[in-house]
């Protein structure tokens, strides 16, 4: 691009090539409702994204992890408050 300079777009206007007419009408707090409940969005790393390629094998995953947690220290479901001052000493 020799002797073109190389101006950056103006943040609010479109390329040429997209036509605000083809991009439908913006909403405004379209995510609001599902952003206050809150989500849990986890990058995973190649190799474990590989091993656990759905949401569902991940939660089943770590769902089989906590039962074996809950076992080996023997306190049962949704432990009481007196169970957890037990385990913390």
């Amino acid at each position: 691009m020799k002797g073109k300079s190389m101006k950056k777009a103006k943040s609010d206007e479109l390329r040429p090539e997209y036509r605000s007419e083809d991009l439908g009408p913006g909403v405004r707090g379209k995510y609001l409702k599902s952003y206050r409940k809150g989500t849990n969005l986890v990058l995973l790393s190649l190799d474990v994204a590989k091993a656990f390629p759905t949401e569902a094998a991940v939660n089943d995953a770590l769902r089989f992890l906590l039962e074996i947690a809950r076992k080996s220290t023997g306190l049962a479901r949704g432990a009481t408050g007196r169970a957890k001052k037990l385990r913390a000493g």
